[in-house]
């Protein structure tokens, strides 16, 4: 029997720092050693099929960081939006982002603008990394668009309902998560996609997200395929074992 695969994964990429700290390295040199991983399991996601793989790649609360480490994460996301153009060609793999992005220094976004563009028309797995991205920030946001609509006269108050909160989010289309995996034994959300995780099943591990490869991503997997998933509701067990012989 094959394993039931995820359709959207997202990931909060945690451990950078302390894995750079434990080897007498500066927290930066964690970051850069987190680019393999980030380039390992998407092509492994696109292997499998995945519909969409979210990384929260820097938080709206990141800019409260000292300002040498933000330009230097700012610097090290151009490179990676440029270097890793090959990658999502060569998997067929498109490419979006989620998040505040007119806060980002004007030229990483115009190579992210390049970067999305390019991959527009591959049909595989979408890379999302979320980006200035809070999810407190993406909720204000889209109660904001829709206050807008109600004094144009473009919405009633009381058409506003979870499809109308929904529509108004950064990337309306993207199906909630099934799957979110938290690196670094760290056991919370940190404000990551709160909306649309309502119902995703959470798998924490305790390896730093540099050491994390396919077979972390495997064993996650596999994790998944284990649960019951009751969205709210009861799990009819006698269904659930006829499907399963």
């Amino acid at each position: 029997m094959t394993t039931p695969i995820p359709r959207h994964i997202a990931i909060i990429m945690d451990g950078n720092g302390r894995w750079a700290e434990a080897r007498g390295m500066r927290r930066v040199k964690g970051h850069e050693a987190g680019i393999d991983s980030v380039r390992a399991i998407s092509e492994e996601c696109a292997r499998l099929g995945v519909e969409q793989l979210t990384l929260y790649a820097f938080s709206e609360e990141n800019w409260r960081r000292p300002k040498l480490e933000i330009e230097f994460l700012m610097r090290m996301l151009k490179r990676f939006l440029v270097k890793e153009r090959d990658t999502l060609m060569r998997n067929n793999m498109r490419f979006g982002a989620v998040g505040r992005l007119d806060r980002l220094p004007k030229d990483v976004r115009r190579e992210l603008d390049k970067t999305i563009q390019l991959a527009a028309g591959n049909t595989g797995t979408l890379l999302c990394l979320a980006l200035s991205y809070g999810g407190r920030a993406e909720l204000a946001d889209a109660m904001r668009a829709l206050a807008d609509k109600v004094v144009a006269g473009e919405l009633k108050p009381e058409q506003i309902d979870e499809a109308a909160i929904s529509a108004e989010l950064y990337q309306p289309n993207m199906p909630d998560p099934d799957l979110v995996i938290r690196t670094a034994g760290e056991m919370r959300l940190s404000n990551f996609l709160l909306w649309q995780i309502s119902y995703a099943e959470l798998y924490v591990t305790d390896t730093l997200w540099p050491d994390f490869r396919e077979e972390h991503l495997q064993a996650a997997i596999q994790d998944f395929a284990g649960r019951e998933r009751r969205f709210g509701g009861l799990v009819d067990r006698a269904k659930s074992q006829s499907a399963a012989s």
